[in-house]
């Protein structure tokens, strides 16, 4: 998504070579605006696929994922949760994965309720690094019976592997701007 990647290059600050902020208008301020945009580029790339469901992590996935619901027919968002709240006490589906952000491990937790055979569910990230919260709500799904529509992130690290090891594991994988690398701070996409 060539308007993405401008507002990464404008936006976007690189630290070191792994991390890029972009605070200001995904994952701390929101561009509702340019978030629309994002999710009608996100129905675009998955106009292939039936989509029942949308599945993401808390919290800032679920700003996009609601979004993007819009340009999916409205189909519901669910949303795995990081801690186990008190009002959370029937069966879930748990899985874990290391956050790349915050370097500890998290365990996703959705309730039974909100995952059906059969179902067709779209999982939807702000970020792919490595891919590990990815490969945990795929697990999520299939622990339900459900399919994995497929995968799909606003902004993926392709030096970090994650989609690549999705796809070896046969999932369907299209992200919105891709980073080939990270160098000094200057920051390279892939070639499309």
């Amino acid at each position: 998504m060539k308007a993405l990647e401008e507002r990464i290059l404008k936006e976007g600050r690189a630290i070191g070579n792994d991390i890029l902020k972009v605070d200001s208008f995904i994952n701390h301020q929101l561009d509702i605006r340019f978030m629309e945009e994002i999710g009608k580029e996100m129905a675009r790339l998955f106009s292939d696929v039936k989509v029942d469901k949308i599945l993401t992590v808390e919290a800032s996935g679920i700003a996009i994922a609601s979004v993007a619901a819009r340009y999916f027919d409205y189909p519901p968002v669910v949303f795995a949760k990081k801690s186990q709240p008190n009002t959370m006490n029937d069966d879930c589906y748990t899985a874990e994965a290391k956050s790349f952000t915050k370097g500890n491990m998290c365990v996703y937790r959705v309730s039974k309720t909100y995952i059906k055979k059969g179902e067709n569910i779209l999982i939807v990230d702000d970020f792919m690094a490595s891919g590990e919260a990815s490969v945990a709500l795929a697990g999520i799904v299939e622990s339900g019976g459900a399919n994995v529509a497929g995968i799909t992130s606003v902004i993926e690290k392709e030096y970090q592997g994650g989609s690549e090891r999705l796809r070896k594991m046969g999932y369907l994988v299209r992200n919105l701007a891709v980073i080939k690398k990270i160098d000094s701070g200057v920051i390279t996409f892939a070639e499309k």
